[in-house]
């Protein structure tokens, strides 16, 4: 039966139902197994504020795949393929015109829409610069699906529900047709999945381990090219040119295993609010996400920069000796405020006049393994403008590339070898009403050809020194190592 709120008017193309049951999240997505294409948001830690809700969405109408100015979308439901030459951000604006529906519920986050990831090169279309970096791993600099069904957890009230709008169908009479059949897929992989839940920390170890040559790690620098480019940094930073660069470099070691028991794997480690579990074909991408990129709810908007970093104490004393260090550092405060600034600026572009403000500077957020330093920028969007021009004036986030933002990118570009692909680029949603929610891609290993890559780095500033630099990445990535195998 099609479950009814009394507050929502619900048009025959939406039918949303609830779960008798609140199914485990991991026992869902296993079973998604059967399906094409899955699609986990995957808000793992914090349910009271920011991870209230995931979404588990499959078999989607529309595949889209953008490289530079080529865009291939592909009709799954016409099995048919278009080459669109454009450039994305106004490509997006064309796509959310075309299937625009207003929300209907006032209890879901997402009705229907794209999922998918913005990658950092798309910056390349928000700036003109040179592009130098390699893609080497071949991943598109953006790539999404439209999904009409959808899986919404509510980990706070622990209730859940699944919607479908039939939305690709016009035809009322074939689009509640379609959305009756989705929804009735769905429910019967639930009740599978709740008849066999699993712990959610069940993962199948000995195959992990099998799985992941650690002791083979590759860099895409030598230890003297990391410590030259920090250099270079320094003396940029020294001529006036920029206060700060964020460089980072790509670790890569063998991976033969199953990547959605990897990704299970992986969200133990240290829950986040904006995990993330997308496949795209040729690359699978896993993140552990602690940042939010941009939130859009009708008008409001919001960006929440993290800029600032201490590891747990191994007691109680030590870990909020390490807490109060991290709110108190001079060093760390000043480049905080000089991403705050940045994203003020950028919220600035598109929000209502004298509507950006900070209504939190500077508060400790403490996860699994570390703390971080967050504020939240917010405003009102104004009339007229659309999230996609939201995006394109905002993109990619400030807290990963530096200040000023432009120069920042252009020296990345130069002293970086290859291309970051979805690191530091952006996953989350775009709904039809557009309504849009997005993180900042760290703690992001993507799978391909046999190989898991994932990449760790850190600001530069005018007192960093290039060994203790390279030697933070290091500890990074053996952290990562160690933790997953």
């Amino acid at each position: 039966m099609t479950w009814r709120d009394a507050s929502v008017k619900v048009r025959p193309m939406l039918i949303v139902e609830e779960i008798d049951e609140f199914p485990s999240p991991v026992a869902v997505f296993r079973e998604f197994d059967r399906l094409y294409r899955p699609a986990w948001l995957d808000a793992n830690v914090d349910a009271g504020k920011l991870g209230r809700f995931s979404l588990l969405a499959a078999d989607p109408f529309l595949e889209v795949e953008v490289c530079g100015e080529r865009i291939i979308e592909k009709n799954l439901l016409e099995n048919h393929t278009s080459e669109i030459i454009s450039p994305f951000f106004p490509y997006l604006s064309r796509l959310q015109k075309r299937w625009r529906r207003p929300k209907e519920s006032s209890f879901l986050p997402f009705e229907s829409g794209l999922i998918g990831y913005l990658g950092y090169e798309l910056g390349h279309q928000v700036e003109s610069f040179p592009r130098t970096a390699v893609n080497d791993l071949k991943m598109p600099d953006a790539a999404f699906a439209a999904y009409d069904t959808v899986l919404v957890f509510d980990h706070l009230e622990e209730r859940c529900f699944v919607a479908a709008t039939g939305l690709p169908l016009e035809e009322d009479g074939a689009a509640r047709r379609r959305a009756e059949s989705q929804v009735e897929k769905i429910m019967k992989l639930v009740d599978e999945a709740l008849a066999h839940q699993e712990d959610e920390s069940s993962v199948r170890e000995d195959e992990l381990r099998r799985a992941l040559a650690a002791e083979r790690l590759e860099a895409n620098f030598s230890p003297a090219a990391y410590r030259a480019a920090i250099g270079k940094i320094l003396d940029y930073i020294a001529a006036g040119d920029i206060y700060q660069v964020n460089l980072s470099q790509r670790f890569t070691v063998p991976f033969t295993g199953d990547c959605r028991e990897f990704y299970l794997k992986f969200r133990n480690l240290s829950p986040a609010p904006f995990g993330a579990y997308l496949e795209t074909g040729r690359h699978c991408i896993m993140s552990n996400s602690p940042e939010r990129y941009l939130l859009i709810r009708d008008d409001y908007i919001e960006t929440r920069p993290i800029k600032g970093t201490r590891p747990r104490g191994a007691d109680p004393v030590a870990d909020e000796a390490l807490g109060r260090e991290l709110l108190r550092s001079s060093k760390d405060r000043a480049e905080h405020l000089m991403i705050v600034d940045l994203e003020r600026n950028d919220l600035g572009r598109v929000a209502a006049y004298g509507s950006v403000h900070v209504p939190e500077m500077m508060i400790l957020e403490s996860y699994a393994n570390v703390h971080h330093m967050v504020s939240t920028v917010a405003g009102r969007v104004r009339p007229g403008v659309s999230s996609s021009d939201c995006l394109l004036n905002s993109f990619p986030g400030g807290s990963i590339t530096g200040a000023p933002k432009l120069r920042s990118m252009e020296i990345i570009d130069e002293l970086e070898p290859t291309c970051r692909g979805v690191y530091t680029g952006s996953i989350g949603y775009l709904d039809f009403s557009g309504d849009l929610d997005f993180n900042i891609a760290i703690r992001t290993a993507v799978a391909c050809d046999g190989q898991l890559h994932f990449q760790v780095g850190g600001g530069i500033v005018a007192d960093s020194d290039p060994d203790d630099e390279y030697r933070e990445t290091e500890t990074k990535a053996a952290s990562f190592l160690k933790a997953i195998s």
